[in-house]
């Protein structure tokens, strides 16, 4: 009976290249061992987190002569809520009052502004809106919506009593005014 040689690693190797099969499945491997290694060089270690701003705990109690007709519009008081001095500019939040009644002229002017992130809630009355890709929305006390970054909007027309929450962030950021 003769007995089969022994095949060297040089000869098994030989034969594994002769196979596709078993040579695609180890360049699949390689190439996902190199993405992981990739992947892994490109990450910040899991402990060392963006550097946020200290912030600090604000509260805020409603006080009539906290609005003030030093925002952004003339039509408008506004009621800081202390929320940028207390995230040090990280965001900005709050009560508007519009003051009317609502002037077209002075209040429909298309705009956009600079932001990260935009929300309104209506507090109180109504306020109609027209927003680029959404069109003419009527929000009613207890709505709420979000304006996506640089997005152009205008105010259409309001009640006498409307109230809104606004949150942005950052706290401080450039409004555009757009010529119709």
């Amino acid at each position: 009976m003769a007995r089969k040689k022994p095949t060297s690693r040089a000869a098994s190797s030989a034969q594994q290249k002769k196979s596709p099969a078993r040579k695609t499945a180890a360049k699949t491997a390689a190439i996902s061992t190199a993405r992981k290694k990739l992947k892994a060089k490109g990450r910040a270690p899991a402990s060392a987190k963006r550097a946020r701003p200290k912030q600090r705990i604000a509260v805020s109690h409603h006080r009539e002569e906290d609005f003030k007709a030093d925002g952004l519009r003339a039509y408008a008081k506004y009621r800081d809520l202390g929320i940028a001095e207390a995230s040090q500019g990280l965001a900005r939040a709050h009560v508007i009052r519009l003051i009317g009644p609502c002037d077209p002229v002075e209040v429909s002017k298309l705009h956009f502004h600079d932001v990260d992130f935009q929300m309104v809630y209506v507090l109180k009355g109504w306020v109609k809106t027209y927003m680029e890709g959404q069109g003419e929305t009527l929000m009613k006390e207890g709505s709420a919506w979000t304006q996506p970054p640089r997005i152009r909007h205008l105010i259409m027309d309001y009640s006498d009593d409307v109230e809104l929450l606004e949150v942005i962030l950052p706290a401080d950021f450039k409004t555009v005014e757009l010529a119709t």
